[in-house]
């Protein structure tokens, strides 16, 4: 074994000879692959090696597509056989609010180019003669399903990595790993140490131990998982051609043919979390023992589904260990904290998305970024809120939802509540109806005195839907109270503060005592995030983003931190608050500030530390829904006395708490985008309207070249808004956009605008087709319908509410 190499990869499964491949692919041939006992050692082995393209997001979706289409192209550059089966798949939908999952995801497979369709019974049973379609109202089926042999892809991925220079160590077991000073590390294995410039943790079933040997706790958890495979079968061996995949969601179980049987699995609700002490160096190329019992509704369900399955025996039962993070996607990319050390993690799916994991990391290795947005499986998207116990309960709950409706509006209930805020109570007092994002719970509406205090999950309009008007109402015609922990929250301090702000982002930084509004951009001037930046001193500021964004953007800080002279603290929970907005929100502050908030001594976009009452804040005039409004900053001691406060002084003022839900109402009505919507790593300033916060007077910051590229040559696509004629379901995202009967672009967000009583959507269409008035079609649940362009923002077109 050499002494230093470029990258050292830990772990020889499916994902790790995929990541090895890929950086060999790219140029970096100075790789080593260290497995502690065989390829295909732990969860890959055993996997019953289907792939498919579904998935909810639709980059994870594409980056199925491409692990999919790459098998071919790896078996001809290894000379490997993947023993591929393209045959297709179906999945069952046996009630309206499957079809309507179904044919939301059909609708997103549109703009994709995935050639997925609808079928009804009848087709069903011509596809799969052995399904029963009793109760089957329709079936989504993809040509694109298959399986294949987990050995020899993997081998597959191997053969291609050697062969560009590659090396690979079996029978080797990393014992510590030892961070140097220049960003290296000692990976110190039982046959020596190696070098190396970067670390891969692809270790799988061994990933947290791993981690830990890195001084990190990466969230996530082995599972359980059973499938059979049966006897021969006549109706199976003697049909013309290999029978279709078929996943029945309502009996929990997937379906495949195995040369002359089947082989049929299940995640079945009773579910067991595997190795809750962490995963022993010892086990390898073995099985758990069977739990039948466990899966025992769920194979009677299967009888009735497939009655051929009652009459055939069992030629074996598979009963393995795999992982899973607690959405379900993988954990890929730098680790936050780390230098150098990369995670290529939880890939529960490894052979319909090994590929693009490969792929995905190697481009972020080798190139400083991924060509496609993959934030849905970067690592960063979770936080130190991701105990050992709250992981497993959400990776229990991931697991039993496997095939269970994704619903956009829905609120899933494991590990909450976990983190709240002092006013938490006051609300709850107040019957809020709670949703949960990276850890900290919000409040998305207030319910009603006699509705239920839970909003029903829905790809139509919800129960909350009256009372989210009734939020609005009140925001736009008095005034509204609301949290404002929901956003990241930092503090830039130091005599460098400036100049590296000015670096880092795209936007000029203000004087004291202002705000403006900026996008941080990648080197291809891609969006990774969008920020209200205050300046609040000589070498003071506070940052304001997306809270779901923390690890993301802290990451982004410490990679491109000067030497010395700037100090960043996150104080997202040290620092929270409330927001008022509303045509009475400047008579409220009045009465409890200490200082003139008066139009002219607080103009918009500007912030001043002031006390509320008797409580010390920072307060910004700005506000996301759109109105007048304040955002008020105090240390988290303070909030529930702010909270009394305003509550004491705007009770004649008609003052109202608001939440999540209508504050994303009210954003549609002013055309503003949202982080992870129309503000992600996919999209660039140019296209999203951004660009007019983007300070080309400044001769250097990152993303420059990329943004000034754009605006001297604007880009295909552009953002903009429409009015829906919608009947009782909205856009959510990610639906086709039509005109003349041809998919032009798609839905980025949406909903229903209350205050002036409108179905809204915001999406890309090309350029030349932005024409206020011009005509569109957008597809809803299967029904194409009318939608008009505007350029103008529906409430308050000229800002005058806002900025007065």
């Amino acid at each position: 074994m050499k002494s230093h190499a470029r990258v050292v990869v830990i772990g020889g499964g499916v994902v790790g000879c995929s990541v090895l491949y890929h950086l060999t692919k790219l140029g970096w041939t100075d790789v080593v692959l260290i497995e502690r006992s065989e390829l295909t050692s732990g969860s890959t082995w055993h996997a019953a090696g289907g792939f498919h393209t579904l998935n909810a997001d639709t980059n994870m979706a594409a980056l199925q597509g491409y692990t999919i289409r790459l098998y071919k192209e790896l078996e001809e550059i290894s000379g490997q056989a993947c023993g591929l089966h393209h045959v297709g798949g179906l999945t069952l939908a046996d009630s309206p609010e499957r079809l309507d999952f179904l044919k939301a995801e059909r609708a997103k497979h549109r703009y994709m180019g995935l050639e997925t369709e609808i079928v009804g019974p009848e087709e069903i049973r011509k596809l799969s003669p052995i399904t029963d379609t009793d109760g089957v109202l329709a079936a989504l089926y993809d040509p694109l399903d298959g399986h294949l042999d987990p050995y020899g892809t993997t081998h597959a991925y191997a053969r291609a990595a050697r062969r560009n220079g590659a090396e690979i160590h079996l029978h080797t077991k990393v014992e510590s790993l030892a961070a140097k000073a220049k960003g290296e590390w000692d990976v110190v294995t039982d046959k020596g140490t190696i070098t190396a410039g970067h670390v891969v943790n692809a270790a799988g079933l061994w990933a947290r131990e791993v981690g830990r040997m890195a001084g990190v706790e990466l969230p996530l958890h082995p599972m359980e998982h059973q499938y059979l495979i049966t006897d021969d079968i006549p109706e199976v061996y003697e049909h013309h051609t290999e029978l279709p995949h078929v996943m029945d969601p309502t009996g929990e179980s997937y379906l495949r043919q195995e040369g002359r049987g089947l082989v049929i699995g299940f995640y079945e609700q009773d579910c067991t979390p595997w190795a809750t002490g962490g995963t022993s160096w010892d086990f390898g190329h073995e099985l758990l023992p069977n739990d039948l019992d466990r899966v025992g509704e769920s194979l009677e369900f299967a009888f009735r589904r497939y009655p051929v399955l009652a009459r055939a025996g069992i030629k074996q039962i598979i009963n393995g260990p795999f992982t899973f993070a607690p959405d379900g996607n993988p954990l890929v990319g730098p680790v936050p904290g780390l230098r150098n050390y990369w995670s290529a993690c939880a890939v529960m799916a490894g052979f319909s998305q090994g590929g693009g994991v490969g792929l995905s990391l190697a481009e972020w290795m080798v190139e400083g970024e991924p060509s496609r947005d993959i934030f849905a499986m970067d690592v960063a998207r979770f936080g130190d809120y991701c105990t050992r116990p709250y992981t497993r309960e959400k990776v229990r709950e991931n697991y039993q939802r496997r095939f269970a409706i994704s619903y956009p509006n829905e609120e899933l209930p494991a590990g909450r509540p976990l983190y709240t805020t002092p006013a938490y109570g006051i609300w709850k007092a107040q019957r809020a109806v709670f949703g949960s994002g990276y850890g900290l719970e919000h409040v998305n509406y207030f319910a009603p005195e006699g509705e239920p205090l839970f909003e029903t999950p829905t790809f139509r309009r919800s129960n909350a839907f009256a009372a989210v008007a009734e939020e609005c109402r009140a925001v736009r015609e008095a005034v509204g109270i609301n949290e404002v922990h929901n956003f990241g929250k930092y503090e830039v301090t130091g005599p460098g503060a400036e100049d590296w702000l000015n670096r880092i982002m795209a936007n000029r930084m203000p004087r004291e005592g202002k705000l403006v509004l900026s996008p941080m951009l990648s080197p291809a001037g891609r969006i990774i995030g969008d920020f209200t930046i205050a300046r609040l001193g000589p070498e003071r500021f506070q940052l304001v983003a997306a809270y779901a964004a923390q690890a993301h953007h802290m990451r982004w800080f410490q990679q491109h931190m000067p030497d010395s002279g700037v100090a960043v603290r996150n104080v997202s929970l040290d620092r929270l608050g409330l927001q008022i907005a509303g045509p009475n929100a400047r008579k409220l502050l009045e009465r409890v500030a200490d200082i003139d908030v008066s139009k002219e001594a607080f103009p918009f976009l500007s912030v001043r530390e002031m006390n509320i009452g008797m409580v010390p804040a920072i307060v910004s005039r700005v506000t996301f829904s759109g109105d007048l409004g304040y955002e008020i900053f105090t240390p988290a001691a303070f909030q529930a006395a702010l909270y009394e406060t305003l509550a004491e002084a705007g009770r004649d003022l008609g003052l109202k708490p608001f939440g999540m839900r209508a504050m994303m109402s009210l954003r549609l009505e002013k055309s503003f985008g949202a982080w992870l919507r129309e503000f992600k790593p996919e999209y660039t300033p140019a296209e999203t309207g951004l660009e007019r916060f983007v300070s080309f007077q400044k001769e250097d910051f990152i993303g420059r070249e990329a943004a000034q590229r754009e605006r001297d040559n604007p880009p295909a696509r552009q953002l903009t808004t429409f009015v829906v004629d919608a009947d009782d379901a909205d856009v959510w995202g990610d639906e086709p956009i039509y005109r003349d009967g041809k998919i032009v672009g798609y839905v980025t967000s949406g909903g229903y605008a209350h205050y002036v009583r409108k179905s809204v959507a915001l999406g890309f269409v090309p350029r030349e087709m932005v024409e206020d008035g011009a005509g569109f079609e957008i597809e809803i649940l299967g029904d194409l319908r009318p939608a008009t362009l505007t350029t103008v923002p529906l409430y308050d077109p000229d800002g005058t509410r806002m900025r007065g």
